[in-house]
């Protein structure tokens, strides 16, 4: 593995699928992905479509870059409401297994498209 996991015992217990840190290098940094179908254009109306779909981008660009999913270092996750949280853990579980990497996530007011969730990460490469 290209990168480290960071735990200490003197901060929180990661409280989901995501370790406390990671360290590596090289690095890519992906912009946001929203969970948009590249063969349509069109965004999905439902939310976990929409999650799946924007990690499903995610991998694409990573795997382009050379990378792979269980490089990431550190995802970002915005969401436009707090109740889809346990839905993009899950879905998050679904392309990324432990060792898990860091990871925040933030309610937003309101994102491109309409989008409901968008996702970004940083990978060593």
């Amino acid at each position: 593995m290209s990168h480290e996991i960071v735990h200490t015992d003197a901060a929180p217990a990661a409280i989901g699928p995501y370790s406390q840190a990671t360290k590596g290098t090289p690095t890519l940094f992906t912009s946001g992905q929203l969970g948009i179908v590249p063969t349509t254009g069109e965004l999905p109306t439902e939310f976990k479509a929409q999650a799946e779909q924007a990690f499903a981008n995610l991998k694409a660009i990573i795997e382009a870059a050379g990378g792979s999913m269980q490089n990431i270092m550190k995802v970002t996750i915005f969401l436009t409401d707090m109740k889809d949280f346990p839905v993009v853990n899950a879905v998050m579980q679904d392309f990324c297994q432990a060792p898990y990497p860091a990871r925040s996530c933030f309610a937003v007011a309101a994102l491109p498209k309409g989008a409901a969730v968008e996702v970004e990460a940083i990978v060593a490469l």
